[in-house]
């Protein structure tokens, strides 16, 4: 597979993606086996996962597939022994899956929607992060990336509990991890991918339509990433490959933003006194 001029050189790395059968999980993959990382593609979805892989294997990449619900912790053994197995000790986990959960009053809500939300934007990064970190301290190398989200900054509003709450719990997990791994050659850090229109942003669009006032800016932001078009996602998968570079090895801990991106970045633990 041709290599990008400016990315880095990830040949023969191993590379577990989580949410690879679409959207920012996908295309992240791409570029990682773009760069010579070998992938494991992780998602539900069959079919988007075939089509990641295929993507990748035409260009002559490597790629192979595990279809798991991450909602579902016994999941990650089978997807550790496979990736072992199969590639061997992965070098690069990136946790892209995820889901927006319900949108409702917390009264309202559904507690296994919402539960099931913590587990997969949350609880599954804990479980493949606790099964791969050990080999890549090992090794001396390993970058985690974590995709958060804005919504995890923001003031809290009604409807989104179980979203904004999954991503606050994650930046914290993902601090507490890079505090343990100071000095092993491990990084672990989270993202905000941008305004991406994704399966989420139309499935959010389809349940605020008819919601009444307190949905409005929930509304306001599907109409505006509908009216610019959106971030491309490609910024944030620029994003992850800055991450594997050796100019990226101190960069630890953070919660990150895409290069000019429709959001304007909001202050966070990681931001210089006096900002």
């Amino acid at each position: 597979m041709p290599r990008l001029e400016s990315g880095p050189d990830l040949a023969g790395k191993v590379a577990v993606v989580t949410g690879a059968s679409r959207g920012l999980g996908s295309r992240a993959a791409i570029r990682l086996a773009e760069c010579g990382a070998r992938l494991m593609l992780v998602a539900r979805g069959e079919r988007g996962l075939a089509e990641t892989a295929s993507v990748i294997e035409s260009a002559g990449g490597q790629a192979t597939t595990y279809r798991a619900d991450l909602s579902d912790p016994s999941s990650i053994g089978g997807l550790a022994a496979a990736t072992l197995e199969r590639l061997g000790q992965p070098a690069i986990l990136m946790n892209a899956a995820g889901t927006f959960g319900p949108v409702q009053f917390i009264r309202d809500s559904d507690p296994a929607a919402w539960t099931d939300t913590l587990m997969i934007n949350t609880v599954s990064a804990y479980l493949t992060c606790r099964a791969f970190v050990g080999g890549m301290i090992d090794s001396g190398w390993g970058r985690i990336v974590n995709v958060s989200s804005a919504a995890s900054l923001h003031e809290p509003g009604p409807l989104n509990s179980a979203y904004a709450t999954s991503k606050v719990a994650l930046n914290r997990f993902t601090r507490q991890l890079a505090a343990e791994l100071v000095g092993s050659g491990v990084t672990a850090n989270v993202i905000h991918p941008g305004e991406v229109k994704t399966e989420m942003w139309a499935y959010i669009c389809d349940t605020v339509r008819d919601a009444g006032p307190e949905a409005d800016r929930y509304r306001e932001w599907a109409t505006m990433v509908e009216e610019t078009g959106g971030d491309d996602p490609d910024k944030a998968a620029d994003l992850v490959l800055g991450l594997m570079s050796e100019d990226s090895a101190s960069v630890t801990g953070r919660f990150l933003w895409i290069e000019g991106g429709l959001q304007v970045p909001i202050p966070s633990w990681d931001d210089p006194p006096g900002r």
